[in-house]
């Protein structure tokens, strides 16, 4: 596998693959406008030569967004490799790759974000147990912190105290959402418009710099949807599915 290290150089012409569309999508240029100002955080998006879904992206903690005190960690914001590339060794060729990155810059270790059992937008609590990380804390209703240290003497991370609170004062749906992820810029609007022709109240909130982002009221930031101030999911729903969970709801 030849493997990629996309960065404010070839930006433009590299496709980013955890959103397979044209160059002109509106998820392709909200992602891609927000790696290019992460890039001189120090983020890393390193992907497979391939039409498909074989990336990891890192940034240092302090820099991560989301709601973490992990100074002097890296934070894996996402890592993914599509079924189609499983059973070859690319997962953990990222990894290593990002460790190996990590160590170079004198980090504690690594940090990600998971749950208690494997679920949609989130790392599998599975495969990263069997690669060593560990559970370092937990936030409601299913969020796990999980960690790598490099050494024994290395703090725990642990997530910003306002995540541990399990409601938010605000009526009908509200989703907090940022464009780290591609498909949010899609489906968000389209959320908006299926609330809005079924008279549902539903308010978006885009989360759209890092101080938000730490203060974000959810463990995850890239889509969590609220409904009378109770989470209710972080997976990026289409409106048929949005209408469903309303329905029983």
């Amino acid at each position: 596998m030849e493997w990629i290290r996309v960065n404010a150089e070839n930006l433009e012409k590299e496709h980013i693959c955890c959103a397979i569309a044209g160059k002109k999508d509106c998820g392709v240029l909200a992602k891609k406008a927000w790696l290019q100002e992460r890039f001189q955080e120090g983020l890393v998006f390193l992907k497979g030569n391939v039409r498909g879904k074989c990336f990891i992206e890192y940034i240092p903690a302090e820099y991560a967004w989301s709601p973490v005190r992990a100074d002097g960690y890296m934070y894996i914001n996402c890592l993914w490799v599509a079924g189609q590339f499983k059973g070859q060794g690319f997962s953990s060729q990222l990894l290593d790759a990002c460790i190996r990155d990590s160590r170079s810059q004198n980090k504690h270790g690594l940090c990600i974000l998971s749950a208690a059992r494997k679920m949609p937008f989130l790392a599998d609590p599975g495969y990263l147990k069997y690669k060593g990380f560990c559970r370092a804390d937990a936030a409601p209703p299913y969020f796990e912190l999980w960690y790598l240290p490099f050494d024994e003497e290395a703090p725990v991370p642990r997530f910003n105290h306002q995540v541990k609170e399990t409601h938010i004062g605000e009526d009908g749906y509200v989703v907090y959402y940022t464009h780290q992820c591609p498909f949010t810029a899609k489906y968000v609007p389209l959320l908006e418009q299926a609330a809005r022709e079924h008279q549902i109240p539903f308010k978006s909130t885009l989360v759209d710099t890092l101080e938000k982002a730490k203060n974000a009221p959810a463990a995850v930031t890239n889509f969590a949807l609220f409904s009378d101030g109770n989470f209710v999911t972080n997976e990026i729903l289409s409106v048929k599915k949005f209408l469903a969970m309303h329905e029983k709801r």
